[in-house]
């Protein structure tokens, strides 16, 4: 009998794309390119890992300069959402969808063209909000796939995705505050938040409750001024000016890559703790924040909240208040574990970070 020989494949995504060209790539179990030509929709879903169960993440739309930056963007993505998951102490793997936003296209056609895209994958992919999409799109959305959360029906005792985002990272960076000035009172503390949409907005409003001095800034003049408008003592600067203003806690609350290697000697602050995903250039930059003694507080953990309340209508039992609290008080628990575990082995948070999560998601595939 003769043997069939197959010819070695290289590892490729659409349009001829090398893994061993992208960094961001961490063995990813699925990283899928969603087209439909009629509608004009383009992106990709990537699953990076379900060791701990079904995989989910929230869906982003947005611009890109090209096919690459929108492919990077969801690699990256997708493996902090399996490292947040798991931190946050959820039975769940870690996923993310980035849509190519068209200004020319019709946004209605897209989305339903896109949840079709989920729905085709049969329960692979659960998703939610993420940066440029809405509540009331995943709720659109929802009549065209089951696999839509953020459209619950439960009483949320008055949460919402951005609430419950907003107030982990508002325990985070009380934790941080705890770590470096021995109080978690934020009363007289000048506070930076950089972006103040969804999330921003509801993290300033917690913030100026605890008297602490907030420094604004956003690339919607009318976002500000409504914060202003609620808040008069609220000092707005420009999204460029905000990270050199000197402050006590520095919130990033926008997009990421807030920062390379080049940023940190014009930072003056002592903590970094915001809502912002993937706020580092590349890991070395952590490295470099840890040498001049400004403290990290690893995005996957600080901006776990959303995740945590939208991973309430995957448990069995429903949606239960007390459970999704629980676990948004847990941030500050883990994030103290990595505190004292970065002090103790001396080396940076995020690293530290990095290693509690593969080792409870290799622990879960053990």
């Amino acid at each position: 009998m003769k043997t069939l020989v197959l010819p070695k494949l290289a590892k490729t995504t659409h349009r001829g794309f090398l893994w061993g060209e992208y960094k961001e790539f961490d063995n990813h179990e699925f990283v899928i390119a969603i087209n439909d030509e009629a509608s004009g929709l383009k992106g990709f879903i990537a699953i990076h890992n379900r060791n701990l169960g079904i995989a989910h993440g929230g869906t982003r739309m947005r611009h890109y300069v090209n096919d690459r930056a929108a492919l990077r963007d969801v690699l990256n993505l997708s493996r902090a959402m399996s490292y947040k998951s798991a931190l946050a102490g959820l039975p769940y793997g870690g996923a993310k969808a980035v849509i190519i936003e068209d200004p020319n296209a019709d946004r209605q056609a897209v989305l339903a063209a896109y949840a079709k895209k989920v729905e085709a994958l049969g329960g692979l992919f659960h998703t939610g909000t993420d940066v440029g999409l809405t509540d009331d799109d995943v709720r659109y959305m929802s009549g065209f796939s089951q696999y839509m959360l953020g459209v619950g029906t439960a009483d949320t005792g008055g949460f919402s995705t951005s609430k419950a985002a907003a107030l982990g990272v508002y325990y985070a960076i009380k934790t941080a505050a705890q770590h470096v000035y021995g109080t978690d009172n934020l009363a007289g503390k000048v506070v930076g938040v950089k972006g103040v949409g969804k999330l921003g907005g509801e993290l300033v409003g917690m913030l100026m409750r605890d008297g602490a001095q907030l420094i604004v800034a956003d690339t919607d003049p009318a976002r500000v001024a409504s914060l202003q408008q609620a808040f008069p003592a609220i000092h707005a600067v420009t999204p460029y000016q905000i990270r050199t203003m000197p402050m006590d806690i520095y919130a990033p609350c926008a997009f990421g890559n807030e920062f390379t290697k080049s940023d940190i000697r014009k930072l003056r602050c002592k903590i970094i703790a915001g809502g912002a995903n993937n706020q580092l250039a590349d890991p070395s930059v952590g490295d470099e924040l840890y040498r001049h003694g400004i403290l990290y507080v690893p995005d996957y953990i600080a901006n776990a909240g959303g995740l945590i309340f939208v991973s309430e209508e995957l448990e069995a039992d429903g949606f239960h208040l007390d459970r999704m609290q629980a676990r948004l008080v847990n941030i500050s628990h883990t994030l103290d574990a990595a505190f004292k575990r970065s002090d103790a082995e001396r080396r940076p948070t995020h690293r530290v970070a990095d290693t509690l999560a593969e080792e409870r998601i290799r622990g879960a595939s053990a």
